[in-house]
């Protein structure tokens, strides 16, 4: 496969500066060679364009008086808004082509009742429980295990070694990764007498349209209704989500995120790595929670936090600026007591 520069230029709406060279793949900015393409999104990676040995880079409008700078001499350039998402739509052009799986592997375990629309491939060792449909065009690989009552929409993948629990509620073009749990139990006990007795959850799990789950996250169904994971969320990989969480749409919940029981998360919220919520809070719409931050108090729209607990980012960076100062402070304080003393 080989494309122009300008035929790039075109797909993604950028403008060409330089020669009109042919592309003949995709590569990082430093490992690039001649014939490939890369990208550059951030300000501090625009040095890299004094080495790189692509023939042409994708870079933003925005830093145009930088870019003319810092580039290698006779390199081209395709001037976008926004290179990471235009280089997405490039590198697909040049990318190894992925057999889709097609029809029903005969080792698959699949109910009398179970409706199968148009064009659903399901690869081996599947089960799929009583009352299960799958909509049009949807993959199931490998080891897959769909329980009773479950609905999955329309061209969704279903990674191998997925577990979906009874009565999920999977919308469209929903994407899961290999080993997520879906529909598991919630974490209830009542403690009597100091046993801990199990509380039924006998709830489910509703996903959204457009709806991305990575790999080993695990979603718990709820104690009663539903657990809800709204459209167009993003959820990356290792990933607790309690019982009766309710997400709203477009959040970005990244790795190693751990969410308790009945929390309420609005609009385009972020969620950074290593995040904990406590239960039964409320997080507004979009909110930021910055990597390792511990919320035990709800959080109101529009806000941006981070630190254990939670606090508004600002007022968090004033106390750790405080803290670095510590040994300071204690070293002048022990110097005035010593003349106290004196």
């Amino acid at each position: 496969m080989k494309k122009s520069l300008l035929e790039l230029a075109k797909l993604i709406g950028g403008k060409i500066e330089g020669e009109d060279v042919l592309i003949y793949g995709v590569a990082g900015i430093e490992d690039a060679q001649e014939g490939e393409i890369s990208f550059v999104e951030e300000k501090r990676y625009l040095p890299l364009l004094e080495k790189t040995m692509a023939s042409a880079v994708v870079v933003a409008m925005r830093d145009r008086e930088e870019v003319e700078k810092r580039k290698r001499k006779g390199l081209s350039l395709l001037y976008t808004e926004n290179p990471s998402f235009a280089f997405s739509k490039i590198v697909p052009l040049f990318a190894p082509p992925v057999r889709k799986p097609k029809g029903i592997h005969p080792s698959a375990i699949i109910a009398e009742d179970v409706i199968l629309e148009e064009d659903v491939a399901i690869q081996a060792y599947v089960v799929i429980e009583n009352k299960v449909r799958i909509g049009r065009g949807t993959v199931i690989y490998s080891g897959v295990y769909i329980g009773e009552g479950t609905s999955i929409g329309e061209e969704c993948i279903i990674y191998a070694n997925v577990s979906i629990r009874e009565r999920t509620q999977i919308g469209n073009r929903v994407i899961i990764h290999n080993g997520t749990v879906i529909g598991s139990d919630g974490f209830g006990y009542s403690t009597v007498g100091g046993v801990h007795h199990k509380i039924p959850q006998i709830g489910w799990v509703e996903i959204g349209d457009d709806v991305e789950i990575g790999a080993n996250v695990t979603i718990d169904r709820a104690r009663f209704s539903k657990t809800c994971i709204g459209k167009g969320t993003k959820i990356d990989n290792l990933v607790q989500i309690g019982h009766n969480v309710n997400i709203e749409e477009n959040a970005i919940i990244v790795s190693q995120v751990g969410i308790s029981g009945s929390v309420k998360i609005g609009k385009n919220v972020i969620l950074a790595g290593q995040v904990g919520v406590a239960g039964h809070l409320s997080i507004g719409d979009n909110v930021v929670v910055a990597a390792k931050s511990g919320v035990t108090k709800s959080i109101p729209a529009n806000t941006s936090v981070s630190g254990f607990p939670a606090k508004p980012h600002q007022e968090e960076k004033r106390v750790k600026a405080c803290i670095q100062r510590l040994p300071a402070l204690f070293r002048r304080v022990k110097k005035l007591e010593e003349r106290v003393g004196e």
